[in-house]
Formats: structure tokens, C-alpha cells, sequence
């Protein structure tokens, strides 16, 4: 008897460097577009270089204390592109996933909780992007992928600070 087939989710992944951005959402968020700019944005040196893994449906397991991404095998390879319809590109089978992205994510946030940019898959943390809809997901899966976090902002005003506009960055960081 063979086990029955792991069940997909609706999600979208794509392989950046050694490990997976998975990309979850409501139908019509967006998935398949950020897959694609960042296969686009790899090719282009703005990123590690960027393979699709799967579009639409994937299947998640756990393996070894990771989340593993790969794409449904009927949907392997397969793209949707608005305006052109389903495209063949380049895919990889599998990949570790490092970093999730939700789109149209109701808890966005300009500032976000420590929390809110967590999540677990199989009781197995991972890194978490809150996207709102009214934001541009490329931009911020870039800065994540290319920046570290930074330690939180001492939040009393600088003496030298004249709350003119552009001026919010001290001197010493600017300068340094």
C-alpha cells in the first residue's frame, strides 16, 4: 500500500541563495508576481541568485528540523504570469525554507512586534514578513534578505535633532 500524498498548501516559493522564501496569501495577493520579481531580481545581481521552486500549491514536510517547500509535480516549473498566463522557467525540486512572506497580512505594520516577525511551521521557527496591501512586498523581501536587524532607537529627541524635514537620522550616524 503507498502513503497517501502530502497535502498542499495555496503558496508560492522560490529559492534564493541556499534557502527557500516561502510566499503565502490570499488568491490574487500577489504570490506569483513576488515569485517571479525575485527570480528577476536574482538574475540581476540584486539578490543571490533566485530559482523558482513552486507556484500556486507546494507541499511542505518537515526534514531534519527544517521546513522543506517543493512543488506540487503536476504544477513543477510552471509560473503564472499575469497578462501572459502559465510560463515554463527554471525550477529546482526542493528547498529549505529561511524566510516566510505574507502577503496582504492583516497584523502589517509600519513599526512591527519582535513577534509579528516570527512564525512557526511544524514547531520549527522561521523569519516572517507581514506584508500589508497597500505595500510593495519586493522592497521589503530585498532588505531582508541583504540587511540584519538593527538594535532598537533610543526614543527621547536628540538635542541636535531640529525636527526639520529629511533630518531624522542623528549626525553620528550619518557621518560614521
Amino acid at each position: 500500500m503507498t502513503p497517501a500524498p502530502a497535502p498542499s498548501i495555496h503558496a508560492s516559493a522560490v529559492q534564493v541563495g541556499a534557502h527557500a522564501v516561502l510566499i503565502r496569501g490570499p488568491s490574487g495577493s500577489g504570490k506569483s508576481r513576488l515569485a517571479f520579481d525575485l527570480v528577476v531580481a536574482g538574475r540581476s545581481g540584486q539578490i543571490p541568485p533566485a530559482i523558482l521552486i513552486g507556484d500556486d500549491r507546494l507541499v511542505l514536510a518537515e526534514r531534519d528540523g527544517a521546513v522543506i517547500a517543493r512543488a506540487v509535480p503536476a504544477l513543477a516549473g510552471l509560473i503564472e504570469i499575469r497578462g501572459l498566463g502559465l510560463r515554463r522557467c527554471d525550477f529546482v525540486p526542493e528547498a529549505p525554507v529561511g524566510l516566510v512572506v505574507d502577503l496582504a497580512a492583516p497584523d502589517a505594520e509600519r513599526m512591527p512586534p519582535v513577534t509579528a516577525l516570527q512564525t512557526r511551521i511544524f514547531g520549527i521557527e522561521l523569519p516572517r514578513i507581514p506584508v500589508g496591501t497597500s505595500f510593495a512586498p519586493l522592497p521589503l523581501v530585498v532588505a531582508a534578505l541583504l540587511t540584519t536587524a538593527g538594535s532598537v532607537p533610543d526614543p527621547r529627541p536628540s538635542h541636535d535633532c531640529r525636527k526639520e524635514f529629511g533630518n531624522h537620522i542623528s549626525p553620528t550616524i550619518a557621518t560614521e
